[in-house]
Order: C-alpha cells, then sequence, then structure tokens
C-alpha cells in the first residue's frame, strides 16, 4: 500500500475505543485498522481480528496495510488479572513481546501504556517521583514493569521507537470500564444519572490518581507525535491529571445532584488501591513534551453527567 496505517490492538476496551475514532478524525478512517480479539459489530471502520498472542497473525497485517505505527492497547488488567494471573501474566507479556519483535523487524512506531499500577508499597505514595521503587502487588503492575524494561530495552538495543505513559485511573463517558481497580470512577456517575445509590468497592478516602479520557487521549498522541529527540524516557513516563477520594467524588456530583447517596463496601480492589500512590509527579512529561492537563475534578464531573444524560436519554427515547 501507498499510504502509511496505524495499528490499534485492543480496539474495543475502554481506552482503545476512544483512541481510535480520535485518530481517525485526525488521519483519516482508512489510515486506522482497529483490531481485537472480535469485531466490535462496526462495520463502517476498518477492522481485523487479531489475537496479540499470534505474531505471525500481526505481521501478516503489517505487511498488508503497510503499518508504521502501533498502539499496543491489549491487556489483561488489574481487578480481572488478580482472578487469573498466570493468565494475565501470558496474555500481557508474549503480547507485548510479539509486539517488540515485529516492531523491530518492520521498523514501526510503537506505543506502550504503563500504569501507576507499576509502583508498590515501597513507593512514596504522595507526589510519587519518576525513578521511584517499583515493587507491585499485583501481576498488573507486575507485568507492567516488566513491559516498561523490554520496551527500554528494545530502544538501547535495536533502536525501536517505542514510547510510553504511565496511566492513572481513566475516566470517560464513551464506554464502560474492563475490569480495573479504578472502575468506580466511572460506574459512579452512571449510577448517579440513573438515579440509583451508587456501592462502591474501595473505602471513602481512598485516594488515587485519576485522569479524565480527553487528557488521555491527548497525551497519548502528543508523546506519539512528539520528534524523538524529545523522548528522553524509553520506559515510561509518569503521567498525572488530578487525584481524589469516592467521598470527593460523591460531594461534586451532589452538587449537579443533590439526593445522590452511596454506600462503601470495600472488596479485594481496596487492597490492591491501598498500594498505590495518592498522588504523582510528571514533571518530567512536562519538562520533554510539553504535558498539561486541562479537566480537574469539578470539570470532569460536569462532563461526564452531561453526556451521560444525554446518552441515557436516547436510550430512552
Amino acid at each position: 500500500m501507498e499510504t502509511e496505517t496505524i495499528l490499534v490492538t485492543g480496539a474495543n476496551g475502554q481506552i482503545g475505543t476512544v483512541l481510535t475514532e480520535e485518530l481517525r478524525r485526525r488521519y483519516g478512517a482508512s489510515a486506522v485498522l482497529s483490531t481485537d480479539i472480535r469485531h466490535s459489530g462496526n462495520n463502517n471502520i476498518l477492522f481485523e481480528e487479531l489475537d496479540v498472542m499470534y505474531k505471525d497473525r500481526l505481521a501478516v497485517l503489517i505487511k498488508k496495510y503497510g503499518v508504521s505505527q502501533i498502539y499496543h492497547l491489549a491487556a489483561i488488567l488489574s481487578a480481572k488479572g488478580e482472578q487469573n494471573p498466570k493468565w494475565a501474566w501470558e496474555i500481557n507479556m508474549a503480547g507485548l513481546f510479539n509486539i517488540l519483535e515485529v516492531a523491530r523487524e518492520f521498523n514501526l512506531r510503537v506505543f506502550f501504556p504503563s500504569s501507576i499500577a507499576v509502583f508498590g508499597g515501597m513507593t512514596p505514595r504522595v507526589n510519587t517521583p519518576q525513578y521511584a521503587v517499583l515493587q507491585p502487588e499485583t501481576v498488573y503492575g507486575i507485568s507492567k514493569v516488566a513491559g516498561e524494561n523490554w520496551c527500554q530495552y528494545f530502544h538501547q538495543k535495536y533502536g525501536v521507537d517505542v514510547r510510553s505513559v504511565r496511566y492513572p485511573g481513566i475516566i470517560g463517558y464513551q464506554s464502560l470500564p474492563g475490569g480495573g481497580t479504578t472502575d468506580y470512577a466511572v460506574e459512579i456517575f452512571h449510577s448517579a444519572v440513573k438515579g440509583e445509590t451508587f456501592e462502591c468497592f474501595l473505602e471513602p478516602d481512598s485516594r488515587l490518581p485519576m485522569m479524565y479520557m480527553a487528557d488521555a487521549i491527548r497525551a497519548t498522541l502528543e508523546l506519539m507525535e512528539a520528534p524523538g529527540e524529545d523522548v528522553k524516557i524509553r520506559s515510561s513516563y509518569n503521567l498525572a491529571g488530578t487525584n481524589f477520594t469516592p467521598a470527593e467524588v460523591v460531594r461534586e456530583i451532589q452538587k449537579h445532584i443533590p439526593e445522590f447517596k452511596a454506600t462503601y463496601k470495600p472488596d479485594f480492589r481496596q487492597q490492591i488501591a491501598a498500594s498505590w500512590p495518592e498522588s504523582i509527579d510528571d514533571g518530567h512529561a512536562r519538562e520533554d513534551w510539553g504535558w498539561a492537563p486541562e479537566f480537574g475534578l469539578p470539570e470532569i464531573t460536569a462532563d461526564m453527567l452531561a453526556h451521560l444524560r444525554e446518552y441515557y436519554q436516547a436510550t430512552i427515547s
């Protein structure tokens, strides 16, 4: 093919759904190949089924479509990973290794999403620095630390142009979350709009770093579009948006929906959350490629409620 194509793995996921839409808007629908283990049902997009465990299939698609960049979003997240650690490790690590191998063979640029799950109990929890002790307490976090090291290795050893950020919890109205510990911060808005009492699986004072989907997508694309000489960290950049507790979200929602209520029933995800930072120092991302977030909790709340009201009104009518 004469044109270059961007391939997205895990395109049906929470971030993948929104990222592929923005990539199509920027580069054209024919320039973005969505892939996942099953079809999204949208026949108006360029799509191929792909299991990232099969490198040969990946190579076939790269040749067929003239792929120049891969956004590798296919992964098993924290909560689901704890329910089946071996499965999560195999998919997260073998999938990434296949991506890095084809990137080396075909000279591709790669985006790898890491996570605040790389941190653990030995990490400073407030303003967690870029360079900190990485002793994660979940298989998801373990796989992300290993992934960061593989990314850095492939860049240093083979010159692969791999770029990465450590996402905090991601909040968005466009799709439902996919099994993460920060999922409450999406589910709570759905409950509020539907007039339901929300049962939170974290304690009310569990403070975690969060980011609105619009900021997360913008950060991803800004990093991928930055000049190579500006990308000075090839493991993964700390990335921050805002931070808050479940109780603070409840109070912010009540400014819009005074009758909204939440109860708290912590489960195994509370222990995971307790091992993660409360806030992140992302000074390197700001200095190297100009990162700056736009959404705080008040802006997130107002925008989430507005969009979800539109969504539920449309489903009723």
